[in-house]
């Protein structure tokens, strides 16, 4: 196991894999650790060392103080430039890759936007942050959303009706929900939740001064969706493909749950082909 302590945060839990000796930087969903990218064998654990974060409130990654006004507070953005400097500071000007699945996506943007002339490749894999998301904004920004949310946390039953009523209307499908039952199940699970959707919400995009960032410095830029996911589709991306100037978008049968073997062979052969 391997600990950055980061001063003012907390200790931060990361993972290195990959037998490639280009350097990747990579963040999980919610509910995943680091070790999520390590089923992508064939492809991308051949072409890169990876270095990969567990997210705050996932059992491993602890904050120094958790009172729960500090975290609704959010992370300060610029505070995750100093997990990268254990492996920029060794070699000036040392480029690398950023990668990012579902909520990691928008720490991998943030990175981008930052670094854009060390960075090589940008890969994000059904990324939240290219748009805002509507149920995320209600319960993070406004004042009922945020005493609705707090109350589905901390009571015994209400968020499982609510899960219940919202897939019976079809505002969630059955993958959704089964995602959503799963991480919501228990009392800690959902304080987890409640927490982390917080805790990232400072992380915004900018798509415009990204996609210029990403054009003039020539970064390759990778997006992955599911055809079938309805929290984070593949329209999301409508805006920053429109303005790049290499877009690549693969699109593949599958739901949210998109980090698989099959995305891994997927991808194996993409890189064959493109070599």
């Amino acid at each position: 196991m391997a600990w950055l302590e980061i001063e003012g945060l907390g200790s931060v839990h990361y993972h290195e894999y990959g037998s490639g000796t280009k350097l990747l930087f990579a963040f999980p969903g919610y509910g995943m650790s680091g070790r999520q990218f390590s089923v992508l064998q064939k492809s991308l654990m051949r072409q890169y060392k990876i270095i990969a974060f567990d997210l705050f409130f996932q059992e491993t990654s602890k904050l120094y103080v958790v009172k729960e006004a500090l975290v609704l507070t959010g992370m300060q953005p610029e505070i995750l430039k100093r997990y990268l400097y254990k492996w920029l500071g060794q070699k000036p000007g040392q480029r690398f890759s950023l990668i990012g699945y579902s909520i990691g996506a928008n720490l991998a943007l943030y990175l981008a936007q930052q670094f854009a002339s060390q960075v090589d490749e940008l890969i994000l894999m059904a990324p939240d942050g290219l748009v805002k998301h509507k149920g995320f904004r209600f319960f993070r920004a406004s004042f009922i959303g945020k005493k609705l949310y707090r109350k589905l946390t901390y009571s015994n039953w209400m968020m499982a009706a609510a899960l219940k009523t919202l897939k019976h209307f079809r505002v969630i499908d059955t993958n959704l929900y089964s995602i959503a039952s799963h991480e919501t199940e228990t009392p800690e699970k959902r304080q987890n939740g409640f927490f982390t959707v917080h805790f990232y919400k400072n992380f915004s995009a900018d798509i415009h001064q990204l996609a210029a960032l990403i054009n003039q410095n020539h970064i390759r830029c990778r997006l992955y969706f599911g055809k079938y996911d309805n929290l984070f589709p593949p329209k999301n991306a409508e805006k920053l493909l429109g303005l790049l100037l290499r877009p690549e978008i693969h699109i593949l049968p599958a739901g949210h749950w998109l980090v698989t073997p099959e995305l891994d062979d997927y991808i194996a052969k993409q890189t064959d082909d493109h070599e």
